[in-house]
């Protein structure tokens, strides 16, 4: 029996959430809904001008980490952060949400990242982000036995910023697949995507990436089109199994010629869609884990998709194992 059914390795970055108005991301040349990297100088000045926030464990893949431990499946979290007080908030909410986190931190400087997050009143999110500790993540943070045990080793885009991330991920996709695992990602951002368009199919088609996850303008941008339907056709060609997020109208999964269409589930108010993406990703990854088939593994996607917008921040505060049964999925 595996150890674990997911293991996430990301960005281990604390959130720091505010909402604010258009006029105010014009103003502080924020780009809007796009994730933007930024030094220690723009930091200290995006975090003066900020409103009153919420200041919370995040990150892409330890937002799906605390997602699939929401469910109740076993999940893991290799990630980087720093010996201060940043790094003891963040580790002591991804234990506390019951994922496995032993990376150890760095004793030295650069800080544990921190990403600001500016939450428009349509509920769109712009990211800025500090990455920090992260860019210290490598080979040597990389716990073999826990590779070797998960189902399903989840990355996201976000870390082939970092060139020693590189190293790390493509040593986890070696021990995985050598003990029959299989290895995912998220493309995370249009941005990231045209950064690394020709590394990201190359891993695809290479079969080191076994399941893709993207959203609809990140798929796209990957094969350069404006025809979602071409995008989506062309990412079956590459990847055995890939799942796209589409907000509103739902999301797509596709193996081979089969593609499968699930409904988005209604919210009547969104609130942040901070992590809509990566609660999706925790859904289906729990769903598929434990051999669901992929029409549930879609619909738990969309559920704890649904759940996070209605709320600030990015960790829920609730069982999605009940949240699932109550909706019947399961």
């Amino acid at each position: 029996m595996s150890q674990f059914d997911v293991l996430c390795i990301g960005n281990a970055i604390v959130d720091i959430i505010a909402r604010c108005d258009e006029t105010f991301l014009v103003d502080n040349t924020i780009i809007k809904g796009a994730m933007n990297l930024i030094d220690t100088d723009r930091a200290e000045l995006l975090y003066s001008r900020m409103g009153p926030a919420i200041e919370t464990s995040g990150g892409s893949a330890g937002n799906t980490a605390a997602g699939i431990a929401g469910f109740g499946s076993r999940s893991a979290f290799f990630g980087k952060v720093a010996e201060d007080q940043l790094g003891k908030i963040f580790s002591h909410d991804i234990r506390a949400q019951g994922v496995h986190f032993a990376t150890k931190p760095l004793e030295r400087t650069p800080p544990t990242a921190r990403s600001m997050i500016f939450v428009t009143p349509d509920g769109e999110r712009s990211m800025n982000t500090y990455l920090g500790a992260c860019v210290e993540l490598g080979p040597d943070d990389i716990e073999a036995d826990v590779v070797a045990n998960a189902k399903v080793t989840y990355f996201e885009g976000y870390l082939w910023d970092p060139p020693r991330a590189k190293e790390a991920i493509r040593l986890c996709a070696e021990i995985g697949h050598k003990n029959g695992r299989e290895m995912s990602m998220t493309l995370s951002d249009p941005f990231c995507v045209s950064r690394y368009r020709a590394e990201f199919l190359e891993l695809m088609r290479s079969g080191t990436i076994d399941i893709m996850f993207a959203n609809s303008d990140e798929v796209k941008s990957l094969y350069q089109t404006d025809d979602f339907d071409a995008a989506v056709k062309l990412l079956g060609q590459d990847c055995k199994l890939a799942a796209v997020t589409r907000s509103e109208h739902g999301s797509v999964i596709i193996r081979g010629d089969e593609r499968i269409e699930i409904e988005a589930i209604r919210v009547c108010d969104v609130v942040d869609t901070t992590g809509a993406g990566d609660l999706y990703a925790a859904g289906f990854l729990h769903g598929y884990a434990n051999g669901r088939s992929l029409e549930v593994c879609g619909k738990l996607g969309s559920l704890a998709a649904a759940l996070v917008i209605q709320q600030i921040g990015p960790r829920l505060q609730l069982s999605l194992a009940d949240a699932a049964r109550e909706a019947g999925i399961i």
